[in-house]
């Protein structure tokens, strides 16, 4: 009889791929967009003169430059970027990937000190990409996982463990796939989040849960503080009681004697004259800190929620994660969150002083935490980062590559300036198109728009007797919207700088047809230095896009 074959352990689904994409882009295509060196709490305070002045101690022991970072862009071209420096690197991770949520995304924002509210909906691409059913259904939402838990386990150190939070639809399925990845071996738990909900169903078993499933990177070797503040889950009052009561012989109950699920299993734990002088040190010393946490977390972490509330939909209590953070990893220990949402990740990591790396494709979910860190008093300097050119440059490769290089440009501008629905216009270095009777240029992907770009469409403008011009752009040299548009008001032509979004790399967006351009924001001042200080004027402004401005500034 025929041996039976073992089957390898892990999920399959419609389409799966095992070998993960692992372009690895330079770590310099993390492009910084800000800096951040001190927090809005802090500056309150010490306008107050309350407090102590911000200081600034690197909690790196390998790198004194280090700053905590906030990243914008899809997960998978951001871990792909931190490989390069990051591999083996991160002590801890927690994600709560978003699936089936029944959110549209869009999201209420308070906006100055009024706190005016505003909705803003999801761009294109954020809604594409976080929709209910991930375009596939949950065959696209299981590789989507796989691709990136794959890059996680790789940005693990040696004690790292890992914490997927999950609901009831999908935790079954993602741990098969955590099985495959890391190892059944290295599978430390399934801690259930027990929350209160006002969901009454008399078809099925109201749910009252989340799954969060925990992995070590390696077998056996992984940090865990239980003995910690925050973790150690407190004895009642009830228990403490019972181990003062006084036995026949006129000793304290400590020991165990009668007693079950006693600390202290024989007479030999305690000092015979302490027990029957001194009980309250014992009880002190046993019971004081409390025990190990159980993996069923029960709603009294849940009483902060109302204090730390974002308004963001998926929002989590940092209850939660404290726990987490604290059980394991150490001061000093880098923490990510590779879907960081409202950034609790983040505020509990600063709070617990963790390094920390957080990224999210949302705009909303970068401004959230942003200003979330902002709030926080003695927050570090942090940088909020984009993955850049680099990631336009890999988009261009896959969607026009195996070509020439005059072939992927070509390709490229007619991909652009279809999306702008104007048509193609060839025969000419500098203008690529035309829309209705505007003549346009396309920026590079590489590059940004220079001077010398738009003076020579100007210039090619001019020739062809044209008297309007748009020039889409992904970036732009600094300072360049006061001295072109001066150039453009010399030559009587009209001259339109329209930036390129990031949606244009998403398929699910140019198919739909839900791409729009919009005109480049720019800000104009002057200063006047008085003899209390200085006053700054604004004398222009231009913001086309509107999503974060309230009706009345409108």
């Amino acid at each position: 009889m025929a041996q039976e074959k073992e089957l390898p352990l892990g999920l399959y689904w419609k389409d799966k791929r095992t070998t993960v994409d692992r372009t690895v882009l330079p770590f310099q295509s993390l492009e910084v967009i800000e800096t951040i060196n001190e927090s809005r709490a802090t500056r309150e305070r010490e306008k107050t003169g309350s407090g102590m002045a911000f200081n600034f101690e690197s909690p790196s022991v390998d790198d004194a430059n280090w700053r905590n970072k906030l990243i914008w862009g899809d997960n998978r071209y951001v871990m792909a970027a931190l490989l390069e420096k990051f591999s083996g690197k991160i002590d801890l991770i927690y994600i709560d990937p978003p699936f089936a949520t029944g959110a549209n995304f869009s999201t209420t924002v308070a906006i100055g000190e009024d706190e005016v509210e505003h909705t803003k909906e999801a761009s294109a691409m954020e809604e594409l990409a976080y929709r209910d059913t991930w375009g596939k259904g949950l065959d696209s939402f299981l590789q989507m996982m796989y691709d990136r838990l794959v890059l996680m386990r790789e940005l693990m150190s040696e004690k790292a463990s890992i914490y997927v939070h999950l609901d009831w639809r999908v935790s079954h399925y993602v741990k098969l796939i955590m099985d495959e990845i890391f190892g059944y071996d290295c599978f430390l738990n399934n801690v259930v989040w027990c929350y209160q909900t006002r969901q009454f169903s008399k078809r099925y078993w109201n749910k009252k849960h989340d799954d969060i499933l925990v992995y070590s990177r390696k077998y056996n070797n992984h940090c865990f503080n239980w003995d910690v503040d925050g973790v150690l889950q407190p004895y009642s009052e009830a228990t403490i009681a019972k181990y003062k009561l006084k036995d026949e012989n006129g000793f304290y109950r400590l020991c165990g004697r009668g007693i079950t699920g006693s600390p202290i299993r024989s007479a030999k734990d305690v000092d015979p004259k302490w027990e029957k002088t001194h009980p309250e040190l014992v009880v002190r010393n046993y019971l004081g800190k409390g025990f190990a946490p159980h993996d069923y977390w029960l709603l009294d972490i849940v009483n902060q929620v109302a204090l730390e509330r974002t308004d963001y939909p998926t929002q989590k209590p940092e209850a939660i994660i404290e726990r987490i953070v604290k059980a394991s990893s150490n001061p000093g220990d880098l923490v990510a969150d590779f879907f960081c949402g409202s950034g609790t990740t983040a505020a509990v990591a600063e709070k617990n002083n963790r390094r920390w790396i957080m990224a999210d494709l949302g705009r909303f979910a970068i401004h959230t935490s942003r200003k979330r860190m902002l709030g926080i008093d003695n927050c570090k300097p942090f940088e909020i980062l984009n993955i850049g050119k680099y990631e336009r440059q890999y988009w261009q490769g896959v969607t026009f590559g195996n070509k020439t290089p005059e072939q992927t440009l070509a390709e490229y501008i007619v991909f652009i300036l279809k999306l702008y629905k104007a048509e193609s216009l060839p025969g000419s270095t500098h203008i690529h198109g035309r829309k209705g009777n505007k003549l346009v240029h396309v920026g590079s992907v590489e590059a940004p728009v220079t001077f010398a770009d738009i003076q020579n469409a100007l210039q090619e403008t001019i020739r062809r007797k044209q008297k309007d011009l748009v020039v889409l752009g992904w970036e732009w040299e600094m300072g360049l919207h006061d001295v072109v548009e001066q150039e453009a008001k010399k030559a009587g032509i009209k001259l339109s700088l329209l930036s390129i979004p990031r949606e244009v790399m998403d398929r699910r967006a140019t198919d739909a047809g839900d791409v729009q351009f919009f005109e480049l924001a720019y800000l104009e001042t002057e200063l006047k230095e008085t003899k209390d200080g200085i006053v700054i004027k604004l004398e222009e402004f231009v913001i086309p896009n509107l999503d974060l401005i309230p009706a009345e500034v409108k």
